[in-house]
This record gives C-alpha cells, sequence and structure tokens, in this order.
C-alpha cells in the first residue's frame, strides 16, 4: 500500500491535499485496491456543497457501487473530468487522480498523517 507523507488522510479511505486554500480530495490506494478495477464515477457538480461524513462521489467497480465520503465541508469549485472518460485511472495512480477541488472549508474532520492511517489500517484487517 502506497502512502505519501504530504497528504493527510481519512478513516474513510480519502486522501486530502492542501493547495492554498483549496483542498483536494481523491480515494486512497488502500480503498481502490478493495474496491478492484473501477468502471464508473460520478462526481458531483462545481458549485455543490460537500460535507464532512457525506457521500459526495461513487465509484462503480465490478463488485459493487461504493460511496465515496467527504473528509471536509466546503463547495466544489473543481472536479476532474478525466475520471467521467477513465474511472481505471484511480486504480493506476491514486494520488494523481484526484476527485474534486474544495473551497470556502469550513470543517474538517480529523485527518490522520501517513503513519496513523497505516496504523489504523492495520487495525481494521
Amino acid at each position: 500500500m502506497e502512502l505519501r507523507a504530504e497528504l493527510k488522510y481519512s478513516k474513510s479511505h480519502e486522501w486530502v491535499k492542501e493547495e492554498g486554500d483549496v483542498k483536494v480530495v481523491g480515494l486512497t490506494d488502500f480503498a481502490q485496491a478493495e474496491l478492484g478495477d473501477l468502471v464508473f464515477v460520478n462526481l458531483p457538480e462545481v458549485g455543490d456543497e460537500v460535507t464532512v461524513g457525506e457521500a459526495f462521489a461513487d465509484v462503480e467497480s465490478v463488485k459493487a457501487v461504493s460511496d465515496v465520503f467527504s473528509p471536509i465541508s466546503g463547495v466544489v469549485t473543481e472536479i476532474n473530468e478525466d475520471l467521467l472518460d477513465a474511472p481505471e485511472s484511480i486504480n493506476e495512480a491514486p494520488y494523481d487522480a484526484w476527485f474534486v477541488k474544495v473551497g470556502e472549508v469550513s470543517e474538517t474532520e480529523e485527518l490522520l498523517d501517513a503513519d496513523a492511517y497505516q496504523a489504523f489500517v492495520d487495525s481494521e484487517s
């Protein structure tokens, strides 16, 4: 499982990267591996509000459809439209295949650093 030190992680297996006033959100390497081959992704619209702990997107694998939960509250400023045509890029490079960029961030769940996330994943399995 790949982890990146510059990212923060949620217990629902999303990653968050800070880019100035904007936070970028994606699905962790652990999550994509557990889900299997992704064949479809459903993203919110620019301008939609996202709320900590609530689903903001979903991904469909050959196994099932799974919700993607927001680790932050704010307003979607950009979506990664490339994922709509190439959901498999989440499997190939999960830390490059971001889902949304969120601005006006008003709340953040308790995010974990890479070491704490690794310990959390280890405790779950």
